[in-house]
Order: C-alpha cells, then sequence, then structure tokens
C-alpha cells in the first residue's frame, strides 16, 4: 500500500499546476493584450504563441451538478483549463481562435453569460449569505441574483464609461469589501440579549474587547453573569453576535438594508477610496428586492449618462461633488447621511503608503 503524502500546510496549492501550458511557457514575456468584445480577452507572447480568454458568470453558490457542466464545456469546447475569479466568474483559455465562438456559443446554452470585462458592470462578489454564514441578516447571494437578472444587459455589454464593481454584505461586518455599488446589511436597534445563556455560550471578556466603541461590559443579571450594552454609544454593527449569538441583532423589522458607493480597492488615477452611504433604511424585502434594485439602477442609469469617458464611479463623484450626485441621482440627502462619528483619523489611512 502506497505511503500517504503528508498534507502541506501552507495555504492555497501552487498555482502554475493547475495554468494553461501556454500562459505557464510565456509566464511574463507578453508582448500586449487587447479587448476583442466583451467577455474576450486576447493576449500575445514575445516568442508569437497567441491565447484567448472567455469569461462567463455563474453563480457563487454551486452544486455539484454545475461544476460539471462546466468542466464538460471546458473538455469539449475549450482545452481543459479554467480558473474562477475573485467574482465567480470563470475563465477558459484557449489558444485557437476559430474555437472562441463555439465556446461562447456553448456558454450562453449553459445558461452561463458572457462579459463582465472592460467597461461593463463586473458580477457582483458577496458574503455567504444563509447557506454558509452564520450571523447574516439577509442573503447575499439572493440580492446579487435579483440584481443581476436587472444588470443582465450591462454586463454582456462594454457600455459603461468604466468598470462598476458592486458587492453584495449580508451584515454590516462586510465581508464583502469596497466596491464601486455596495449593498450592506444594516441594523438600526441595538442587540437583543438572552440572558440565561450569556454564561454558557459567551467569553465575555472576548465580546466586550470586539465591540469597536467600547458599548458593552460584563454585568450581573438575575444573579448569573452576563453582559450589558450602552445603548447611547451602540453603532448597531452587530460585531458582538459573531461571538455571542445570545446578543440577537437581527430582526425582521429594524434589520434594512443601505447603499453605498464611490469605494475603490485600487489605485488607478487615484488612491484608494472608501465607499459613502448614499441611501439607508430600505426594506430587507425577499426574495427579490425591488427597492434595491431600483435604487441601484438609477445610480447606473445616472453614472452612464452623465460620467466621461473611463471616469470610475468615485472619480465622477468627485468631479461632480456630492451635492451634485444627490441632485443628479435623486436620491434624499437625510441626517443619516453625516459623518459625525469622531473615533478615526481624518483620512482613515485611505493611502496604500506605509506610515509608522
Amino acid at each position: 500500500m502506497a505511503e500517504m503524502r503528508q498534507p502541506i500546510e501552507c495555504g492555497v496549492p501552487e498555482a502554475n499546476q493547475y495554468m494553461h501550458p501556454t500562459m505557464l511557457k510565456n509566464y511574463g514575456k507578453w508582448v500586449y493584450h487587447s479587448h476583442p468584445k466583451p467577455g474576450v480577452l486576447y493576449h500575445l507572447a514575445e516568442s508569437g504563441d497567441e491565447i484567448w480568454t472567455v469569461k462567463a458568470g455563474t453563480q457563487r453558490q454551486m452544486d455539484g451538478y454545475t461544476i460539471r457542466k462546466l468542466a464538460d464545456i471546458a473538455d469539449q469546447y475549450a482545452e481543459g483549463f479554467v480558473r474562477f475569479t475573485t467574482r465567480s466568474n470563470i475563465e477558459y483559455m484557449v489558444t485557437d481562435e476559430k474555437k472562441v465562438e463555439p465556446l461562447i456559443k456553448a456558454l450562453f446554452d449553459g445558461g452561463f453569460p458572457v462579459g463582465g470585462t472592460a467597461n461593463s458592470v463586473s458580477m457582483i462578489s458577496h458574503t455567504q449569505g444563509f447557506l454558509h454564514c452564520d450571523i447574516p441578516g439577509t442573503d447575499a447571494s439572493g440580492v446579487v441574483k435579483a440584481l443581476m437578472d436587472n444588470l443582465y444587459d450591462e454586463f454582456i455589454k462594454c457600455e459603461m464609461p468604466n468598470r462598476v464593481k458592486l458587492s453584495t454584505s449580508c451584515c454590516e461586518i462586510n465581508c464583502g469589501g469596497q466596491a464601486d455599488i455596495a449593498i450592506i446589511m444594516q441594523h438600526t436597534k441595538p442587540p437583543k440579549i438572552n440572558h440565561d445563556l450569556v454564561a454558557n455560550v459567551c467569553e465575555r471578556p472576548t465580546v466586550v474587547a470586539r465591540c469597536p466603541v467600547a458599548a458593552i461590559r460584563p454585568a450581573l443579571v438575575n444573579g448569573k453573569p452576563s453582559l450589558e450594552v450602552d445603548e447611547k454609544k451602540c453603532i448597531c454593527c452587530g460585531a458582538c453576535y459573531p461571538p455571542c449569538p445570545p446578543m440577537q441583532i437581527n430582526d425582521p423589522e429594524h434589520s434594512k438594508i443601505a447603499i453605498w458607493v464611490g469605494g475603490k480597492n485600487s489605485n488607478a488615477r487615484s488612491r484608494p477610496t472608501f465607499h459613502k452611504l448614499v441611501a439607508s433604511g430600505l426594506p430587507n424585502n425577499a426574495p427579490r428586492w425591488p427597492e434595491v434594485g431600483e435604487v441601484v439602477k438609477k445610480i447606473l442609469s445616472v453614472y452612464k449618462a452623465d460620467a466621461r469617458p473611463w471616469e470610475r464611479m468615485t472619480d465622477w463623484i468627485d468631479r461632480i461633488g456630492w451635492p451634485g450626485f444627490f441632485e443628479k441621482t435623486g436620491l434624499p440627502f437625510t441626517k443619516y447621511h453625516i459623518d459625525d462619528w469622531k473615533g478615526h483619523r481624518r483620512t482613515l489611512n485611505a493611502s496604500a503608503h506605509i506610515r509608522f
């Protein structure tokens, strides 16, 4: 019996073993790349080798049947090599241009739209939602499905001023990250504490340390060790709920959805920026979230009509100003849009520079 190999405890596996041979051969030796059509990228190497990459959108939560279907398309119409992007797109690499159109047709026929490149609306990155996460207030993947049904044409076409990245998060911890437009769960009431369970379930010092505004402190309730919340300090972020489920913050009535815009992780043309709140208190109205979709489409339509070529969302807003943004989109400006929190530095270190 062959001896089993020892596990490699070093994170993700080496990517080279899964890379297309042409990409591996010409790694770091590409002359240029171009964008022949939506969803297709072309690269030319110094050796004269060519490779076409076809990008298709998929759902993030995939079953075994769907994965086998995607793999069968790779074997039949591509060259057996694929990779998944951070936004759950799948990319097929081929070295023969004649394979591109049959591959695109097979993907569309299989229900996987081709697009998401250049100046289009990219596939929405999202958090785990109800399927995998233990603290969601909404189903992030459900919001993505509803939104992408409405934004299908913007995904398969390249008609935006620049790339538009979207993300959704099922709680305020927001592991979905920064994006041009972000849809985030918004809790509006402090957590409700089940004091009978806290001592048995929660490590109280950890919960106290986790609160970013020092609103939680130990307490003795009904003769049992528990916790209490200073509601004047509480910002309803929900950070206490993961380490202490008895501090329930999800609420069918008071947990809403908010929309933020202008976040950008890249350094292209300007430093990284954080997104800012533009719509709050939208109903968590599953399964189609029509109110959220209406606001997102409104923002995209105004951006598409008003922005200059190759302006990212944040660059467009910087040019017209926030008063201009609210005026053009017709979104109401309320007291909740005023940033009066004094607990951070002025810039929040929104820079790629190293600080000492």
